[in-house]
């Protein structure tokens, strides 16, 4: 099993792990677990790469600087290319916050750790996933470390230990059951760490130093070895999907797919075996490195270029393009460097690689330390760009479990003021700081703002632990302070539908069976929304409901940057008001109802202060995005809409003042 004579299959096991990952990303239908493709790229390394160590350790001349000189003249100079084409692009297409990004993103990967960082980003105000250009290289990185550790590890091992097949084997094992322990405790570790990833490395490993048989298998055992195998990989392309718990157990299907097909085909030439090394697919196999470094900034910058979304007809014009960058890139970038028609000596590509390793990283920091170059826009450009973030002063008010943050409440207006009330809520709630921080001055009374993302300001047993224990602490808050008024704000619509484009997100479950229902989530809805309630007038506080603002169908300040790079006009873009008004039906009406049943309970509705009353709800105005992304009002957005709050800032303003008028008839 160390031979190292060209196998057909296994490139052809290649254009199946290549045309499974790009099929998935470009959302060909049915291939809804292609990511399993990066799986089978790690058992393929993991078995090739321990083949070349074994076999040289074994006649003597292997050599770590070869070693690594051949990992870096088959992985750098294509990588690079790719790297420095994407910040190019860049430049003329990318606003600056992602443009910062992308350079962050190559400052980690040229020091191998972008998985590290794609993992650490998954915040609640992070860039999606699928606007990163660089997103795909956390495998490359996952590669790149097992690279550096395990000839050393190999060495190690088969050195200092007679059982060291068996230690790497129990390595292994740890590395499995690491990996299926972190899928229920911490899924964003199992993905992207090396150590929850290494077991599929050394399953190849390990059957690259196999002891050679005397005899072979027969024919009729590597012929059903390699069905089974090939139908593991296929239902595991096929079967899988977002919602699987991966990789843990899971990844048992791809792995042990290709383990099975590579042993199979080392045994004998078989009828699948056959099939990989058919024409086509080898020659997808050797291109499929390149094709996968290009093909995610390809559809990348086509989502970002479009602005609207991409019709089919483009996504299949990307898909080729990516496919032609994939063979050119081959052609002329890998071939030349493998074939050490340049850089031939391995000191030279070491060196040469390193200078231009340690070059894009400085690159990279460059735009990071100049925020993304933002001169290179226009002021309108730059200022609808801008928007993209909250300010530090907001994010300090608002508490996250992604990020692990526990925030204190924040406090607004003069303290000393006898009027107060508390706003809980979610991320909505802390959006409406800058109106709420001037109604408290301009009224003098004093506000409290508790917010925590994605949270209910009301007790549901799908609630994170983080969310319940906000809200008991803003429950304990309200029996030792007084507040006159509780204002509840979220974006209730999220938690009862999920989001826009489907019932994805929702967090209100039937709890008999654990899945959602449409009528259940709202009879859930609407109860835990009485007994809080309830409970607040109980305590004697005046509550105000707060709906919640129109949700746009796109990131606001992404779509009015990119038309005004473009010289496009901005002031039409909205979301119909017939749409909102369909979507907010339900909570709007149990808000009513209510409010008509107790005169302590009222409704506030920030839509009239955004919307035309029979067209649509705007985005934009005077040149300022009134949103953060698709749903979170901005600071322009929050002071725009500020005028719907003012029943509530009066009757705080008249709490205050009679309670002034009592004091002087006590006096």
């Amino acid at each position: 099993m160390t031979s190292l004579a060209y196998r057909r299959d296994i490139d052809g096991l290649r254009a199946i792990a290549v045309l499974a990952v790009v099929l998935f990303h470009f959302g060909v239908p049915g291939v809804t677990g292609g990511f399993v493709g990066v799986d089978v790229f790690f058992v393929i390394s993991g078995f090739l790469i321990t083949s070349i160590i074994w076999r040289e350790r074994q006649a003597g001349h292997f050599s770590f600087l070869d070693f690594w000189a051949r990992r870096a003249r088959r992985i750098l100079p294509a990588l690079i290319v790719m790297m420095l084409a994407s910040l190019v692009v860049g430049w003329f297409l990318l606003a600056p916050k992602d443009y910062e990004e992308l350079g962050r993103s190559i400052h980690n990967q040229v020091i191998f750790i972008s998985n590290l960082f794609f993992m650490r980003q998954d915040g609640y105000f992070e860039t999606a996933s699928d606007m990163k250009p660089m997103l795909h290289t956390w495998s490359l990185s996952v590669e790149e470390q097992f690279y550096i550790a395990f000839p050393l590890l190999l060495a190690l091992l088969s050195s200092w230990l007679k059982p060291w097949r068996s230690a790497l084997f129990v390595l292994l094992l740890v590395s499995f059951a690491a990996s299926v322990w972190a899928v229920s405790h911490a899924p964003e570790k199992a993905f992207f760490l090396l150590p929850m990833r290494a077991w599929e490395l050394l399953a190849g490993a390990m059957l690259a130093v196999l002891p050679v048989r005397a005899q072979r298998v027969s024919l009729g055992l590597a012929q059903t070895v390699s069905l089974i195998s090939l139908g593991l990989i296929l239902v595991a392309v096929f079967g899988y999907d977002a919602d699987t718990a991966f990789p843990g157990a899971a990844a048992l299907l791809p792995v042990l797919g290709v383990v099975g097909l590579i042993w199979a085909n080392g045994q004998h030439t078989t009828l699948v075996g056959r099939l990989l090394g058919s024409r086509v697919l080898v020659g997808i196999g050797l291109i499929s490195y390149s094709w996968y470094l290009w093909h995610w900034p390809v559809l990348v910058f086509g989502k970002y270029a479009s602005i609207f979304g991409l019709t089919p007809l483009e996504l299949t014009a990307l898909f080729f393009l990516s496919l032609l960058l994939g063979y050119g890139s081959w052609r002329f970038v890998e071939g030349p460097f493998r074939e050490r028609r340049l850089l031939a000596g391995n000191r030279s590509i070491l060196v040469a690689g390193v200078i231009a390793l340690v070059s894009l990283g400085l690159a990279g920091k460059g735009l990071v330390w100049s925020d993304g170059f933002a001169q290179r826009l226009s002021p309108e450009a730059l200022q609808f760009a801008q928007t993209h973030t909250w300010s530090p002063k907001l994010m300090s008010c608002l508490g996250d479990d992604k990020k692990n943050n526990h925030r204190e409440p924040c406090h607004f207006g003069p303290q000393a003021s006898t009027a107060r009330a508390l706003v809980w809520g979610d991320s909505h709630a802390s959006a409406l700081i800058p109106a709420l921080k001037d109604g408290s001055i301009k009224y003098d009374f004093s506000i409290t703002q508790a917010g925590y993302a994605g949270c209910l300001p009301f007790f549901r047993e799908e609630n994170t632990p983080g969310c319940r224990a906000f809200n008991e602490r803003t429950a304990a808050l309200l029996s030792h302070e007084h507040f006159s008024d509780v204002a509840l704000v979220a974006r209730w619509s999220l938690y009862v539908y999920g989001e826009r484009s489907g019932d994805t997100g929702a967090s209100i479950h039937d709890p008999a069976t654990g899945k959602y229902d449409r009528a259940i989530a709202q009879q859930l809805f609407a109860e835990g929304l009485k007994a809080r309630v309830q409970q607040l007038r109980a305590t004697g506080h005046r509550v105000w409901l707060v709906k919640e603002v129109p949700l746009q169908d796109f990131n606001v300040p992404f779509r009015l940057a990119r038309l005004a790079m473009l010289g496009r006009p901005t002031d039409k873009e909205g979301l119909p008001l017939a749409e909102h008004l369909q979507r907010q039906a339900f909570i709007s009406a149990t808000f009513e109802r209510m409010a008509a049943a107790d005169p302590g309970v009222r409704v506030l509705d920030p839509a009239p202060k955004l919307c035309d009353v029979n067209s649509w709800c705007r985005v934009e105005l005077d040149g300022h995005a009134l949103y953060t992304d698709d749903n979170h009002l901005s600071i322009a957005g929050s002071r725009l809409v500020e005028g719907f709050l003012e029943p509530f800032f009066r009757t705080l303003r008249n709490t205050s003042a009679d309670s002034a008028m009592s004091r002087n008839d006590v006096q």
